[in-house]
């Protein structure tokens, strides 16, 4: 058996009908501050090696990554699989991505060009993000991604959020859009980059067309947008999910990751905005205002909602929200791509995992420390939930063959006694002489007089469980 096939084999991902917990990823959007949860992201794969190997990767544990502009790019990178079908990228290659294509994405000016620029277009004409997207990402399509994937996008000619998920496309055949295709739409920020359009089309041929801007205008963080949609497919009764009650969060593991805000730097006060026209909000504080604030609410709001939910229902420490809210002056732009700047907000990464976990207070709305040590110490819980999980899935679908195989012993053994009563009893479903007939009576006499067994969890194998006759337990049985 070839290596490749036997890593595919080894990890890839069992729908959570087969375990505990139905584990979340949500990636912020940030432009070149998604080397924040890059980092992140490589510390958590970095442990998940040390309990399963080299060879495990982000996409082989959480059944759904969710992303938002340049979140939706690292999501694609993270499930985007290669020609042996396993992730094309592993975490740790994420910041060598930004470092090395940010400051082609985001060419350096001076700040006053920038501004001249943005009010007559776009600040960058996003043709290197195009040429890089599409030269890694290649011809892959939505569907083909490694484990389920949530993109949000807006687009500016329905005027209406474009959900781009593993779930839609199973329903609409349109939505199988090439992942480069989403990752530059969901990235094309107002004032930064152009809008993207494509078509695609459907089954029949028909052709639907796609206009669309970055999708932080409709959810920035969309930890709460992949929380809904999950809902929805087991609301449906999707196969790959077992049944769950709306209060079960308990089941739910999230890890929502930010990039980073200049929240705490509090650079903008109703003073200065009360005399900002469209140029203030555009441009004051070597910032975009507008952008910020609206992201910014947006963010804090799915974060508050979030935690307040898991709180409500006993089960805070399923959420984990990792954010640094202390980010100021240029690591708290989106495009600043230069050497220095990049080199920081590495720093800031590494910096992160050593930070206090934070939670919100929903009494007045900050992070504060809820106790639970360092992020370091939550992602090192939770690779050890991801990997136990990962296993429970491999050992409950192995159970379930077995029930499946050890079901078709049974009625082996049943023809098997047939054929002692007729030798051409294997047909059972029409062989109706005499004789089969009284055979298959004494047969339904006799399963009266058995124990009452039980499937035994570790083998598969049906076992007297101690409650008598099946005679017994029919008497006991009361409708």
């Amino acid at each position: 058996m070839c290596e490749a096939f036997m890593k595919t084999r080894n990890f890839a991902l069992q729908p959570p009908v087969f375990g505990d917990v139905v584990s979340v990823l949500s990636i912020d959007g940030g432009g070149i501050r998604g080397i924040i949860p890059g980092i992140i992201l490589a510390f958590l794969e970095s442990e998940l090696q040390k309990l399963d190997g080299e060879n495990a990767r982000i996409a082989d544990y959480f059944d759904v990554i969710a992303g938002t502009s340049t979140g939706g790019l690292v999501t694609a990178m993270l499930t985007a699989p290669n020609k042996d079908k396993r992730p094309m990228f592993s975490a740790k290659d994420i910041k060598q991505f930004y470092l090395d294509h940010c400051p082609k994405i985001f060419p350096q000016e001076c700040y006053a060009a920038k501004v001249i620029k943005a009010l007559w277009g776009p600040k960058y004409d996003g043709k290197y993000l195009r040429k890089i997207v599409k030269k890694k990402l290649e011809k892959i399509h939505l569907s083909q991604t490694l484990t389920n994937v949530v993109i949000p996008t807006f687009d500016v000619k329905k005027l209406q959020p474009i959900i781009f998920s593993s779930y839609r496309v199973k329903e609409k055949a349109s939505y199988d859009a090439p992942l480069s295709d989403i990752c530059i739409g969901t990235s094309a920020a107002p004032t930064f980059l152009p809008a993207h359009y494509f078509k695609t089309c459907d089954s029949s041929k028909k052709e639907e067309e796609f206009n669309l801007i970055d999708g932080g205008v409709a959810a920035n963080n969309p930890t709460s947008l992949a929380l809904t949609l999950l809902m929805n497919e087991m609301n449906k009764g999707n196969a790959d999910f077992s049944p769950m009650s709306p209060n079960e969060y308990r089941r739910l593991q999230v890890l929502s990751l930010g990039t980073g805000s200049p929240k705490n730097d509090k650079k903008y006060s109703a003073k200065k905005a009360a005399n900002w026209g469209i140029l203030g909000w555009l441009t004051s504080a070597n910032s975009i205002p507008l952008l910020n604030v609206f992201t910014q609410a947006s963010d804090d709001m799915v974060d508050y909602h979030t935690c307040m939910v898991f709180e409500a229902f006993g089960c805070g420490d399923n959420y984990l929200r990792i954010q640094d809210d202390s980010l100021t002056d240029e690591v708290s732009s989106l495009d600043i791509a230069t050497e220095k700047n990049l080199d920081a907000l590495v720093k800031i990464g590494e910096g992160l995992l050593k930070k206090e976990v934070t939670r919100v207070n929903l009494e007045t709305g900050f992070c504060e420390s809820c106790g639970k040590g360092t992020n370091e110490d939550a992602l090192i819980r939770l690779a050890k939930t991801l990997h136990e999980e990962k296993k429970r899935k491999r050992t409950k679908k192995v159970q379930k063959k077995r029930i499946k195989n050890k079901q078709a012993n049974i009625e082996d053994d049943v023809v098997d006694e047939l054929r002692d009563g007729d030798a051409n009893a294997f047909h059972v479903l029409d062989i109706a002489t005499e004789k089969n007939l009284d055979a298959l009576v004494k047969i339904g006499e006799s399963l009266l007089k058995k124990q009452v067994t039980r499937v035994n969890l570790e083998t598969g194998v049906c076992e007297p469980c101690g409650k008598g006759t099946n005679e017994d337990a029919l008497i006991r049985f009361e409708l």
